[in-house]
């Protein structure tokens, strides 16, 4: 049966519009993204509504952070937020199986939660945290990113006050440590789930450039 023009230039759009869905899908998530900030965790770094471009090359090459980065990582299961003493690792949980699961998840990101944090520790040193300071490998962390009155704190609900990070994992805490669900709570974040560094704060115009 041959096509008329016009179910040829239908089909040839339909082509374009799918190449062009693809190529959008993976820069998304081997190149970069934009994103919104929603919480204060990571004030006054940044501010909830602002706007950045995400860096997803780390995910892709596989590449450790340095301390210092700010990061986004998938959140951890939230029933999960359980001291063991044995395994400090963040959990994750009900993870997909199914190819069209993990499609959902991880390449569209439907329903997948993230956070922003800052990398504290890497693999193998020793965190403690006192007197509300941060100690790594013995030396108190210069942290002059944090409002002159915060100090860092645990509490019950956060128990990971004295650790050493597991090989291939990553301690995290955001800027603003009252109001910051963190490695104090949920424990250290596999390399697997680090999805990007944040790059450009595009949003308020005032504030556009890369984001230290």
């Amino acid at each position: 049966m041959k096509l008329t023009d016009k179910t040829k230039d239908i089909l040839e759009w339909i082509v374009c519009i799918l190449i062009a869905f693809v190529l959008a899908l993976l820069i998304r998530f081997f190149i970069g993204t934009p994103t919104i900030v929603k919480q204060p965790s990571m004030v006054p770094t940044l501010q909830p509504n602002q706007r950045l471009i995400l860096n997803r090359l780390i995910r892709t090459t596989k590449k450790m952070p340095k301390r210092g980065d700010i990061i986004t990582f998938e959140a951890p299961t939230s029933d999960s937020y359980i001291y063991d003493a044995d395994d400090v690792r963040a959990k994750y949980s009900n993870e997909p199986t199914s190819l069209w699961g993990k499609f959902t998840h991880y390449i569209l990101e439907y329903k997948k939660d993230s956070y922003i944090k800052r990398v504290i520790a890497l693999p193998n040193e020793h965190v403690k945290i006192e007197d509300g300071k941060v100690y790594v490998n013995g030396n108190e962390l210069a942290e002059d990113y944090l409002a002159s009155d915060v100090r860092t704190y645990t509490n019950d609900n956060q128990p990971f006050y004295d650790l050493v990070v597991p090989e291939g994992c990553i301690f995290v805490m955001g800027d603003n440590r009252p109001a910051s669900t963190d490695s104090r709570s949920f424990g250290c974040i596999p390399l697997e789930k680090v999805e990007s560094t944040v790059w450009i704060r595009f949003w308020p115009l005032n504030l556009f450039g890369k984001v230290n």
